[in-house]
Order: C-alpha cells, then structure tokens, then sequence
C-alpha cells in the first residue's frame, strides 16, 4: 500500500469511526438517562431485600433487577459482589450479571442501529435463555464449597455493613430535586465508566473496516462470507472463536457492538457474532476482578459456566431463528454501515438527548450536591488497575489517532 492508499484507509477508517459513534449518540444518552433514574429510583437496598437464595422468584427477581441496571461490565461486578455479600444466592446474583449486561435496555437500542431487529431479539431471548442453562449448570455442578468460600472470604476482605438501612420511597425520591441531581451525577459516572471503551471500540471497529480484508474473517471464522451455509461444525466453530476474540480485545458490551457489526458485515455467522456479543463477561479484566473478589477458583468456575451457557445459546439462537425462517443474511450491511452523516432522524434526535445532556450538566455541576449523591457510585470506580490505566491510555491513542485521520482527510 503505497502513502497515499495508506492515507485514504487512514481516513476512511476515522470517518467510518466517528460515523458509528454519531449514529449511535442519541441511543447512548437515552440510555444512561433510563439507567441511571432507575439505580437512583429502585436502590441497591431494594434488591439485597429481595433476592434469597436460588428459587424461580429468586431468579426471576435478580433478572429483572439486572434488566433495570446499568450495562458497565464493572458496575454490574461491583454491584453483583454487593449483593452476594449481602445474603443474596449464588444464582440469583450471576442471573442479576448476566441480566445486567445483556438486558438492558440501552444495549437494545445500540444494537439495532449497528445489527438489525434480528439480533435485538437475540439479545434479549438470549439474555433470559442464557440465565436459564447457567441455573441449570450450576446445578448439576453444585460448587457449594466454592462458594461458602468465597463468601467468607468477602466478609472477611470488607468486613460487616449496617443491615438496617432505611430504604426510601421512590414515589418520595421522585418528587425531590436532590434525587434529580443525584440521577445526573450517575449519568455522568455512567459516561465516565464508558468512554474509554466506547472510544477505543469505536475507533478499532473504523481501523479494522478499512484495513483488514475480508479473506482475514473467511480464515478466522470457517466457513464465513460463502454462499453455501456453514455446516454445524463451523457454526460451533464461530461461537467458540466469537469468545476468544472478545477475550483480547477486552472492551466493554457498549464498545463491542460495532466490532460485532463488523463481523455481521464480513460474513460470520449469527452465532458467532451473539456468542462474540454475549463475551463481554469472558474478557481478561471481568476475570481479573471475579479472582479479587472471590478467589481464582470460583472466578475460573463462573467463567466457565458462563463459555459453556453462551455457546449453548448461540447454537440455539442460530438454529431455532433458521427453523422459523428468522435467520438473518450473513455478509449483509450493517445499519451503521449503510450511510454515515445525513439530516435525518439521528441528527434530529442527537440535537434533542444532547440538549438533555445540557440540562443534566446544568444539574450536576451547577447544583450543589449532597455527600450521598457524591459517593454512592459504583465502587471500582476509586481504585484503577492495570487494565483500567491501559484502557485509558488507548483511549487518549484512539483520540489522537481521531484528530489525525481528520486533518488528513481535509488534505486528501
């Protein structure tokens, strides 16, 4: 490739990036606006009273709870080891995580404006079945010492919280403009937990469609991009392979989506782009923290459950959407892909929920705020790790890589 073919894939690449982000801007703030009115509304309290140990209403409870929380991988860690802690069952609290990062609503609206309707329902459906063969796998495993073990060893790390907390009324909250203040500061903390992998998925998403060929995916995925469909082998292939792929590149639901398009894009299979979207759990850093909190064995025992209960539901996914003629065209294009800026009904709506964002700022920052609203975020948020600070400093790469790729293309 010589410069100037370089130069016109750096600019396409940057273009496509900050495309993605601007189609998806309006679908991100609506969403953080939900979240963060509901972790505001319906506390943390709530839910620890609610969720006993592992029973249908149990289950059912911690996955609605995760369905109304935020979709951050870390907060729903943080929260989920909260409520562990606290007395909630093993179940119960992994049925709150997987809900919490495959439920919510926000990611709805992210991936039907990367994927299509087809995989919108995938994710939900998905989401509940994925809940359903993890209760099931963890009773036929039955790893009651691990996590006796682990319990004690949460008490242990961070000793006994006051058990009786008065739990406020939302209908109250409502009504007072200290809570409203208290929801634009967790909608702030939501950007400012997601911005690094959003900015760093989005820009990846842009080099890889302008610089990796399609022949990569074909040999990646087997059987990817032909006109024939892929036999079974292929299809587990892909939903083992959509893992790994999401394991090294560690970002959060939010920033893989349009990787996920992507791929959609390059011809791989519905179930390898699900089981790709459903990974966000299997990544380095979730694992990294799962250990911190309850020791290396149970972290590499919900690990695996969650592999096995993904790819299980991918295969069924894939299959039952071709047994009722659901399954979408692999190779197609991406609604992201189809146009970039346009006066239409994205720029409409980025015009509105960015007008919203203004008023939340005028909250957060103009308003004094009460030590409540201060500090009760989420709680990874104190201390980064390694991962944290590598993602940071991909993110500030990934927005100097941004401001090149657009002096360029007003060059060439």
């Amino acid at each position: 490739m010589d410069n100037s073919g370089f130069l016109s894939s750096y600019s396409d690449a940057v273009i496509t990036s900050l495309s993605f982000f601007w189609k998806a801007l309006w679908a991100f703030v609506l969403g953080y606006i939900i979240s963060s009115a509901i972790q505001v509304f319906v506390t943390r309290e709530r839910m620890k009273q609610t969720m006993g140990e592992a029973g249908k209403k149990s289950i059912a409870l911690g996955t609605f709870f995760g369905f109304i929380s935020s979709s951050c991988s870390f907060a729903a860690l943080a929260t989920t080891k909260s409520l562990f802690k606290k007395g909630a069952g093993f179940v119960p609290s992994l049925a709150f995580l997987l809900a919490s990062t495959n439920l919510v609503i926000e990611l709805g609206f992210i991936i039907a404006i990367f994927l299509g309707w087809q995989f919108v329902v995938g994710e939900y459906l998905g989401g509940i079945i994925l809940i359903l063969l993890m209760w099931q796998i963890v009773r036929l495993t039955r790893p009651k010492k691990l996590i006796k073990k682990a319990r004690r060893r949460l008490n242990e790390q961070e000793g006994h919280e006051d058990e009786n907390q008065e739990v406020p009324d939302w209908k109250e909250k409502i009504q007072t403009q200290k809570a409203w203040i208290q929801v634009a500061h967790k909608y702030f903390m939501e950007w400012g937990m997601v911005w690094k992998d959003v900015t760093f998925g989005f820009t990846v998403a842009g080099i890889i469609s302008a610089f990796v060929p399609r022949s990569f995916f074909q040999t990646l995925f087997i059987g990817s991009g032909q006109n024939t469909s892929p036999g079974f082998f292929a299809i587990l292939e892909h939903t083992i392979v959509g893992p790994v792929a999401a394991f090294f590149t560690f970002i959060g639901s939010m920033g893989n989506i349009p990787l996920a398009s992507i791929l959609y894009s390059n011809g791989v299979s519905f179930a390898g782009v699900m089981a790709f979207i459903f990974s966000d759990l299997v990544v380095f850093p979730v694992i990294r923290i799962n250990a911190k909190y309850y020791g290396w064995k149970l972290a590499s025992y919900i690990i695996a459950v969650f592999l096995a209960a993904l790819v299980g539901t991918s295969l069924m996914l894939h299959y039952g959407f071709s047994l009722l003629n659901l399954l979408p065209e692999t190779g197609g294009q991406s609604a992201a892909q189809s146009e970039r800026f346009a006066i239409d009904y994205t720029f409409w709506l980025n015009l509105v929920f960015l007008g919203l964002t203004g008023v939340l700022a005028w909250l957060n920052y103009g308003k004094d705020q009460e030590d409540e609203g201060k500090h009760h975020g989420h709680s990874h948020g104190s201390k980064k790790g390694i991962i944290e600070n590598l993602l940071f400093y991909l993110a500030i790469a990934s927005i100097i890589w941004l401001v090149g790729g657009l002096i360029v293309s007003l060059i060439v």
